[in-house]
């Protein structure tokens, strides 16, 4: 899939599509994601996408998963895959670094259980 053809959202989209029950999925490092993340984000890194389309094809019943990583590389290679998987999933553009960066609220330390 062309980069042109990746769907795109900006940090205030995901802001709204967060408050109206978006899943956001982050495929970052497990290193990275303990750095700072999203709140509610699911850790999936980007080599083990493949192996969990099923997840992200369930959470995008009724609405586009949204997918993040720090800036918006990985995230763009997530989307493309799930979308030709028949997933229906947007890219966050700015990733992580641009949502901590406008002041949004963030989360550090393990995922949670």
């Amino acid at each position: 899939m062309d980069a042109a053809e990746i769907p795109e959202i900006d940090i205030a989209e995901l802001d709204r599509r967060r408050a109206a029950g978006a899943a956001v999925f982050d495929v970052r490092e497990p290193d990275e994601y303990e750095e700072v993340r999203i709140p509610g984000a699911v850790l999936v890194p980007l080599a083990t996408v493949p192996e969990a389309v099923e997840d992200f094809r369930a959470a995008a019943a009724g609405q586009a998963v949204c997918v993040v990583c720090a800036v918006g590389g990985r995230s763009g290679q997530a989307v493309g895959f799930l979308r030709a998987s028949g997933v229906d999933a947007v890219n966050v553009a700015g990733g992580t670094k641009a949502w901590h960066e406008s002041g949004r609220p963030v989360e550090t330390g393990p995922e949670p259980a």
